[in-house]
């Protein structure tokens, strides 16, 4: 078949998929609307398939365009890496790096790293995404993500896993709660309290949900949220207590969430960086990727008040 299209249509319709928009993909790509749509539509003659579905009011990609576009994507990055490589400008020239992470690793440890490579590559824009573990798994298997970083993925086998530090789960409380005057925290004392968890869909919850199987006196929820960071939220509101990752806790000069160690059983989890097996990263993402090997992930294990 002749390739009747170019790396321009390529370009747009990459602008589209991303914006759902023809207004702003025009604009992205500096054309008129006219001249986009006729580029679409050159693209999809040549290949002799709807890409996208357009309405009044918003552009979806068909199952078709999906496809597709997860083919341009990796055809786009894999070419852009070869021109930064070649031209060795990845530090200083307009990028972006896409990154999954599941949320208790944001505040206060992905936010250090991404401060740090701006520093070093200003012009390169910085993509998170923050979701469940498996979702996060799902984002960089599908090549939706860069690379991510999760504590769960060492046994996919079309991903690797590097870890990055041993974790344990503390409890958070309000300083001004019972508890805070406290050393150390059994899980049957958070019993006493009321208690926030996260949901069964929370890959943490299936952590602590295995490693709590069998404990006498382990705490039942009264409130459940979706992510760690929403529970932290409720116990700064004085809601109730929780148990959290360490990393996922503020640090000492926190004016109302203080944590504790959990005892009895101790239970840790290992974070860690994931990428696609066998498929190399742009330079601009591995910049971003070995930064994280620099800048050390929190290990507080002990009390922090």
């Amino acid at each position: 078949m002749a390739i009747n299209f170019d790396l321009n249509d390529l370009l747009a319709f990459r602008a589209v998929a991303e914006l759902s928009s023809f207004r702003k993909a025009a604009e992205a790509v500096h054309l008129s609307q006219p001249a986009f749509s006729r580029r679409i539509d050159k693209l999809e003659q040549a290949l002799g398939v709807r890409l996208l579905e357009r309405t009044t009011r918003r552009v979806t990609l068909t199952a078709v365009g999906r496809d597709f576009e997860r083919k341009v994507r990796e055809l786009l990055d894999d070419l852009d890496a070869t021109l930064l490589g070649i031209r060795g400008v990845a530090a200083t020239r307009m990028g972006e790096v896409t990154v999954a992470c599941v949320p208790s690793t944001v505040y206060y440890y992905l936010s250090k790293v991404i401060r740090r490579y701006h520093e070093r590559s200003p012009k390169v824009r910085v993509k998170v995404l923050d979701a469940a573990a498996n979702e996060v798994l799902a984002a960089v298997a599908r090549g939706e993500a860069d690379f991510g970083l999760n504590f769960i993925g060492a046994q996919e086998g079309e991903l690797e896993f590097k870890s990055l530090v041993e974790e344990r789960f503390v409890a958070a409380c309000r300083r001004d709660h019972p508890l805070a005057k406290l050393r150390r925290v059994s899980w049957a004392q958070l019993s006493d309290y009321d208690y926030i968890s996260v949901g069964r869909s929370s890959g943490n919850r299936v952590l602590l949900d295995q490693a709590l199987a069998g404990v006498s006196g382990r705490p039942q929820a009264i409130y459940e949220a979706q992510h760690v960071t929403t529970t932290l939220g409720l116990v700064e509101a004085g809601l109730g207590v929780a148990a959290v990752p360490s990393m996922a806790m503020p640090g000492p000069d926190h004016p109302l969430l203080v944590s504790l160690p959990l005892v009895d059983p101790v239970v840790t989890r290992k974070v860690g960086l994931i990428w696609r097996r066998g498929r190399p990263l742009s330079p601009a993402a591995q910049q971003l990727f070995d930064l994280f090997g620099e800048v050390k992930a929190g290990r507080r294990t002990g009390r922090t008040a």
